[in-house]
């Protein structure tokens, strides 16, 4: 594989030809292709190259052959734990230099981008510097949501202290055991620069403690946080939710989306759809997410014995029409081919075109951006992503990174296989010259 030049820091104008446009509305697909971006990063056509409105001849406007390859909108992936290793528990994180964890972290945003995702919701562990740090250049990865850390209740699934007391969570975990206690959870994490909130709701695969059957927080508790969360500039609400018991406490309580989501039953799908939430099932982790030598015994047998209940109620789900956007929990299955996920929701009876859809314009929903990103439509920022294959016929070509040859996130080329034209100079400043001796 021809490897990615360097990242680009500076905008460009494009226009990306011969292409097969995929805009992430759910419209059928469009051959010969046109999509242009202005030198403000923002998509001024996209459809047909028939009724492209002409342009003025500008020889600073990149022209790109896109060669019949597919052009999609840069994808979302809703559910991922930056800031660790797969299959590294946050207690090892502890272990290591600070140092290390941070440039660790900086090379997953990378290979995140690369794999195709302009944006990304961070759900636990994950600083909101890391954020600031990609908005401002420091660092290049996805545009990012944070939820900083994990509300759960004593013993619940984001508690992993030791018996001592002892804080294993390496900064994932908040701990509230009542209402009171719940809405200062959130105060902290908002005042740490969450742009959402999480918590669990059941107890889940990797925690000790207990089963993904198990209630978390209780419905009075949820409540209390989706109202403090309101008050401060109405910030979503992410509920880990795998049992039914306490998926259908979180949608009483409020949340936004349910994560995983791996026991939905009608009752809770019905629910689930009168009030607008979200589903995220995150099926990496029961496709690519099991290994035997790596896990606990604990996980590995949870993993095991909810594998087909899984598979069975996210298909029921898909069937029955629910909001499903995209999310993998990258850490616990592995990083850097986020859009492998696509292909699980194929397996489980979703459309290909569909399924692009729940990971970008969905998503984009979910994530409240969908004026400015989710699909390549004239006025939107221009993101997007450029693959080899059909992925309407074969879903996987957007699985392997080494397919998605072109990242553009808010106009700026971040990878390029194609060994795209470098963008032109910059114009000189025009300068007024004065007489001699004459001061302005």
């Amino acid at each position: 594989m021809t490897p990615a030049t360097p990242p680009e820091t500076t905008r460009s104008a494009l226009r990306i030809h011969n292409a097969r446009l995929i805009d992430g509305t759910g419209s059928s697909p469009v051959d010969d292709a046109v999509v242009t971006i202005d030198a403000q990063g923002t998509i001024t056509y996209a459809g047909p190259a028939a009724t492209e409105p002409p342009a003025a001849t500008d020889s600073s406007v990149r022209v790109v052959d896109a060669g019949g390859r597919t052009v999609l909108p840069g994808f979302f992936d809703c559910h991922v734990h930056l800031a660790y290793a797969q299959g590294s528990p946050p207690s090892r994180r502890a272990e290591l230099d600070p140092v290390l964890v941070t440039l660790d972290t900086a090379a997953r945003l990378r290979q995140t981008l690369d794999a195709g995702i302009t944006t990304a919701r961070d759900l636990g562990g994950l600083s909101a510097g890391y954020r600031t740090a990609v908005e401002t250049g420091r660092t290049v990865g996805p545009r990012l949501h944070t939820a900083v850390r994990i509300i759960s209740h004593t013993g619940g699934h984001a508690d992993v202290r030791m018996p001592d007391g002892t804080d294993l969570s390496a900064g994932m975990s908040e701990i509230a055991d009542s209402t009171d206690a719940a809405r200062l959870a959130v105060r902290r994490v908002l005042r740490d620069g969450a742009d959402l909130v999480k918590v669990c709701a059941t107890g889940g695969m990797g925690s000790p403690y207990d089963d993904p059957d198990d209630e978390g927080l209780l419905e009075e508790e949820i409540r209390a946080v989706v109202d403090e969360a309101g008050r401060h500039g109405g910030k979503p609400v992410a509920a880990h939710a795998q049992g039914n018991a306490g998926i259908l406490t979180a949608i009483r309580g409020g949340v936004t989306s349910i994560e995983h989501g791996y026991g939905l039953d009608d009752r809770a799908l019905d629910m689930a759809g009168e009030r607008g939430v979200f589903v995220v099932p995150t099926l990496s982790t029961v496709y690519a997410g099991i290994n035997k030598d790596t896990m606990p015994e604990y996980h590995y047998q949870k993993k095991v014995r909810w594998s087909g209940t899984t598979k069975e109620n996210i298909a029921r789900a898909i069937e029955y029409g629910a909001r499903i956007a995209l999310g993998t929990d990258a850490a616990v299955g592995p990083h850097g081919v986020n859009l492998m996920e696509l292909s699980y929701l194929v397996d489980l009876g979703m459309d290909p075109m569909a399924a692009i859809v729940a990971g970008t314009r969905t998503s984009a929903e979910l994530l409240g951006v969908a004026d400015r990103l989710g699909t390549l439509t004239a006025g939107h920022t221009a993101d997007l992503v450029l693959c080899d294959g059909d992925p309407l016929q074969d879903i996987g070509v957007l699985g392997d990174p080494a397919n998605i040859v072109c990242v553009v996130q808010d106009g700026v080329v971040r990878k390029d296989l194609l060994n795209l034209p470098a963008p032109a100079p910059a114009p000189a400043p025009a300068t007024d010259t004065l007489p001699t001796g004459r001061r302005p």
